[in-house]
């Protein structure tokens, strides 16, 4: 048996972790700062960084008593290195390196990324070939695994990622940030009455574009505004969420058809949207060789949890880094596997 102990700060979540095997979390320690950045509608960076440093040690140690595990217990440490806020990150990576140090264990170096993709694991064994929908308020990706710890990304967004309309539209609705869910949640009362456009709807790829969503339901509102017209939000929110998730489900759809996989995995902070897990069940109906397995809901926004997780696929393979291991804000799928 192998246990973890994983570092999480790429945003504004201060995140400990205590995971054996890869799947069986023991402790899942976070501190949130949601309500130091709402009021500016979203992170600050330098609000961040110190909120991280002021509750890193504290997590560390909720996380270690919760689990009931001693550092002599710990086989490994994992730590986020990117993507991510670079003064996010250095608080999470230095805390790892100086554990590390301290008790002589080995450091496991962490996509982001990878993490929400490997806390599908804790639902049930992802089977390969799989493939992969990265939903968060800084991505949108659909990406093929050949195999454990191989990332192929197929198409992304050209510009907004969907949770980042999620939160442009929910301020445009005055509901607080991240409005993910208050979103989701309007929508379920609403009724999709507005026909909100698709973009590169006819495009023969797997790419993604929320821009001009963005702009059209802004556009939608300033129009009805002028003409002295009022909108339903739960209306206007049902309709935008269709739209979002119309555009998913149509890229997974070509996916799930050019790429036979045993696996579907839905992962990232606007996995946990009830909408679109709704949508994505039903479109997995057609493809009856393919096993839907989205991240559960506890551990789809970010957490430390899911990046023990990937850092036990890093382990089983030597993927290990040392004490000059260095922040990269930028990260993506292709860097990683470079790096492998």
């Amino acid at each position: 048996m192998t246990t973890i102990l994983a570092f999480e700060s790429s945003a504004d979540e201060t995140a400990v972790a205590v995971v054996k095997d890869g799947d069986q979390v023991l402790s899942s320690a976070v501190a949130t700062q949601i309500n130091s950045h709402q009021r500016f509608g979203g992170i600050v960076p330098e609000v961040a960084s110190r909120h991280h440093l002021e509750w890193i040690n504290r997590t560390l140690d909720q996380a270690l008593k919760t689990a009931q595990v001693t550092p002599s217990q710990i086989d490994a440490v994992a730590v986020t290195y990117g993507p991510g806020l670079v003064g996010s990150l250095l608080v999470g990576l230095m805390a790892g390196k100086t554990f590390a140090m301290a008790h002589h264990l080995p450091l496991i170096p962490v996509n982001h990324l990878a993490g929400h993709l490997a806390a599908a694991n804790f639902n049930e064994p992802i089977r390969y070939p799989a493939l992969a929908l990265m939903v968060s308020g800084g991505h949108t990706e659909l990406v093929y695994m050949k195999e454990e710890n191989s990332f192929e990304i197929l198409g992304e967004t050209y510009d907004d990622a969907a949770g980042e309309s999620y939160d442009k539209v929910g301020r445009l609705l005055d509901l607080p940030y991240p409005a993910g869910k208050a979103i989701d949640e309007l929508a379920q009362q609403g009724t999709a009455t507005i026909r909100f456009p698709q973009a590169m709807a006819h495009e023969d790829n797997y790419d993604f574009s929320f821009s001009g969503l963005k702009s059209a339901v802004i556009n939608y509102v300033h129009h009805a505004e002028q003409k002295g017209e009022s909108v339903p939000r739960d209306d206007l929110a049902a309709s935008f969420q269709e739209a979002v998730i119309r555009a998913l489900v149509a890229r997974t759809r070509k996916a799930l058809t050019d790429f036979p996989v045993r696996s579907f995995v839905l992962g990232g902070g606007v996995a946990a949207n009830r909408g679109l897990r709704t949508a994505l069940q039903a479109l997995l109906a057609d493809f009856p060789a393919t096993r839907f397995i989205p991240v559960p809901l506890a551990y789809t926004g970010d957490n430390a949890a899911m990046i023990a997780a990937a850092g036990y696929f890093n382990y089983k393979v030597g993927r290990f880094a040392g004490l000059d291991l260095n922040t990269a804000p930028g990260l993506d799928f292709e860097l990683y596997e470079a790096k492998s």
